[in-house]
């Protein structure tokens, strides 16, 4: 019990500090204790706003999932893969940047487990390293740093497991130029989003998971899992 409140509260601070910054929420299947979900997601951003003249940005990211679970009610979430960066300032043509390396971690509590409902709070970040590009005669670099917190409402109904939540997200577009290099946050007054998604059974231990993000961000991920 003392481990949950400590959980719990470490949980919470990295939810509402105003420094954490949307990235998918992995649905509400934790892993047991000591067991494995590993599964291929592609998460697609159609547009973030950038703050001021920025414009907004898009990617689309592929990853192989793996999420350990330390305990039932807690899971390291870890992923791994490649992704693009589209970004499109107000005044300017749209600057691409081809795939390359991204990466993700975070983690997963269970707040809550009864009569088929569930409470889930969790924190995921992601960083997409694309490939550098030559923009207006010169070479530019970019990361998408992307953070989230989220608060999801579960219920299971046989094979099927609908969710909501509540998120507080940011995704900043890191630019260097001429060696110059500028964190370019995400619009501040749209951190605060909304999550629906699904979990499809398909057999005993295999699901896809669906998952639409709105308000902060207009985002959808779908992934096809496996616990073992």
């Amino acid at each position: 019990m003392q481990r949950k409140i400590f959980f719990t509260l470490f949980c919470l601070i990295f939810l509402f500090n105003q420094n954490l910054f949307s990235a998918p929420c992995y649905g509400p299947r934790l892993p047991e204790e000591k067991k494995f979900i590993v599964g291929l997601q592609s998460h697609i951003v159609f547009k973030r706003y950038l703050e001021d003249s920025f414009g907004k940005i898009r990617s689309l990211q592929n990853f192989i999932l793996l999420s350990w679970g330390l305990k039932d009610w807690f899971s390291l979430d870890l992923k791994g893969g490649s992704g693009y960066i589209k970004q499109h300032p107000l005044d300017k043509a749209e600057v691409d940047y081809a795939a390359s390396f991204a990466g993700g971690y975070g983690f997963r509590l269970r707040l809550y487990n009864q009569d088929n409902k569930k409470i889930i709070l969790g924190f995921q970040h992601i960083s997409v390293h694309p490939k550098s590009t030559n923009y207006d005669g010169k070479k530019n670099q970019a990361i998408l740093d992307d953070w989230q917190g989220s608060l999801l409402f579960a219920s299971d109904f046989k094979k099927i497991t609908p969710y909501l939540g509540l998120k507080y997200s940011r995704m900043d577009y890191i630019h260097k130029k001429d060696g110059n290099r500028k964190r370019k946050m995400s619009d501040l007054t749209k951190t605060l989003g909304l999550v629906l998604g699904i979990d499809l059974g398909i057999e005993k231990n295999t699901w896809i998971n669906l998952e639409t993000q709105f308000l902060d961000t207009k985002a959808l991920a779908i992934s096809i899992n496996y616990n073992f």
